[in-house]
């Protein structure tokens, strides 16, 4: 986000390029004798008792996919009125089968697979069934209440030289009329901290009653300095702090256990930390947020939901990210875009929709890239909340899936299935455990999670990992796997 805008990895980037081309008429690539074709769609299994009078299926579960010139790792899509998710295509027991993604909206959906080359099959329609209820808390509170300082609405700083020509009580005056209750102004690049985050600015803010929120964005190369940097902006003043996680903090789990132990044992448990990372978790699986949002880390969870950026609609990009973000059970308040000019609608949208997932906080990125016609929508009152929002699931792991969702449900299961290994790989082990779990709270037994087994196992005792107990040569191993199956991903997409 910050810094210079999103970076996706090349296979990341093709699977929202399959989700933004679902908005285009199929029809010429339909024709195309090179093309996928596809006979039918069933369900799996085919005498699912929801399938009686055709294919209904919930989010995460497997349909089962019949035609011709179909490959493994196509992209499959699931499209609707207001949006497209895209997965892959796998070969298992039932043939060639694909899960319908978390997020994607219940009711009548198409279907159809494109190649490598870009040629897309024929449309088949199956009907997506409603989630069960969300638990009884809001979905975006997880473990615990969102604290004070990000709550309501806030604007992101990136350079105040170009954020009302570095004017505080401009910068004050105008977040004062537009509402919002919280600037969050970067105070530092991995050790190099910023001056432009001081005493001046966190006065005139004040002033106005509105919240100074520090953030920086770190590389994980130093994680001590690093912590450093954040520390002075905390002591500095700020309300609260916020870690700005990308790319280049991939597999580097010691790095964040030490950094965020550092900056706790200076400011204490209770000071608001915020992460803010990439929307889609399943789409960057060497991200330790077990680690900035487990124990002793971050209290809310910012996730960068540029619908635009990433080329699908806000309705389809937020659900997918709720999905993903909600088992880490951190309060979510996310952040949404006002550069590249995005309608209006979209932003009136955004607030609509997280209102009703239950957010009590968000954010925009950003105040230089925000102009007058986008002010005077953020200043508009909160659209009301007309209906509410379908569940968009869980994240559906199961044999093969690797990453850091991986890893948070082994830290739940060890201690209660001691055979369980924190790897980041749903192994033997794991899915034995799982299937454990089902058994012992009523949930069908299949070995993979779904929202049931998500919410028992999220009641389980945790045991985080030490990663900092790790030796540099395993630390090494694991760094050159992760970059292995980066470029193993990437040569697929060509």
């Amino acid at each position: 986000m910050p810094r210079r805008r999103r970076r996706l990895s090349r296979s990341a980037a093709a699977l929202l390029m399959a989700c933004a081309a679902a908005a285009l008429p199929a029809s010429a690539d339909a024709a195309n004798p090179r093309a996928p074709k596809l006979a039918n769609v069933r369900c799996v299994p085919v005498k699912a008792s929801t399938c009686r009078s055709g294919v209904a299926v919930r989010v995460g579960k497997q349909v089962q996919l019949r035609g011709t010139k179909l490959r493994l790792g196509m992209r499959v899509t699931f499209r609707w009125s207001k949006g497209a998710l895209a997965t892959k295509l796998h070969h298992g027991k039932a043939g060639w089968v694909a899960r319908v993604p978390p997020g994607t909206r219940p009711g009548s959906v198409q279907v159809t697979v494109r190649d490598t080359a870009g040629r897309r099959s024929n449309v088949m329609k199956i009907r997506v069934l409603e989630q069960p209820k969300p638990v009884t808390r809001p979905a975006t509170t997880g473990g615990g209440p969102l604290p004070d300082a990000f709550r309501g609405n806030g604007m992101w700083i990136w350079q105040m030289e170009k954020t009302e020509g570095g004017n505080v009580d401009a910068i004050a005056a105008r977040a004062a009329a537009a509402g919002i209750t919280t600037v969050y102004v970067k105070a530092g690049d991995g050790t190099t901290p910023w001056a432009q985050f001081g005493p001046l600015l966190i006065g005139a803010l004040r002033q106005h009653g509105i919240k100074a929120c520090a953030w920086q964005f770190v590389y994980g190369n130093s994680p001590a300095g690093e912590a450093n940097v954040a520390i002075a902006a905390i002591q500095a003043g700020a309300d609260c702090f916020v870690i700005d996680a990308e790319s280049a903090y991939e597999g580097k789990y010691a790095a964040a256990q030490k950094y965020m132990t550092a900056i706790r044992a200076a400011v204490g448990a209770n000071y608001p930390i915020g992460l803010t990372s990439f929307p889609y978790v399943d789409y960057h699986p060497g991200l330790p947020f077990s680690v900035f949002l487990g124990p002793g880390g971050a209290q809310a969870n910012l996730p960068q939901v540029y619908w635009k950026d990433i080329g699908g609609t806000v309705d389809a990009i937020s659900a997918h990210t709720l999905a993903h973000n909600r088992i880490y059970q951190t309060a979510i308040a996310p952040l949404g875009q006002t550069y590249d000019n995005p309608p209006a609608a979209d932003l009136r949208r955004f607030r609509q929709l997280w209102s009703a997932y239950g957010a009590e906080g968000l954010s925009w990125w950003s105040w230089q890239a925000t102009d007058a016609a986008h002010w005077k929508v953020l200043n508009e009152p909160a659209p009301a909340v007309t209906a509410a929002e379908p569940d968009p699931g869980y994240p559906a792991l199961g044999k093969g899936a690797k990453g850091d969702e991986v890893i948070w449900l082994q830290e739940h299961l060890t201690q209660t299935y001691p055979t369980v290994t924190v790897t980041g790989k749903y192994d033997t082990a794991t899915i034995a455990a799982v299937q454990a779990l089902q058994t012992t709270n009523g949930i069908p037994v299949t070995g993979t999670t779904d929202a049931s087994t998500w919410q028992a196992a999220l009641k389980l005792p945790f045991v985080a990992v030490d990663w900092t107990a790790t030796s540099a040569k395993a630390a090494a191993k694991a760094a050159a796997v992760h970059k292995s199956e980066l470029r193993r991903q990437d040569s697929a997409e060509q």
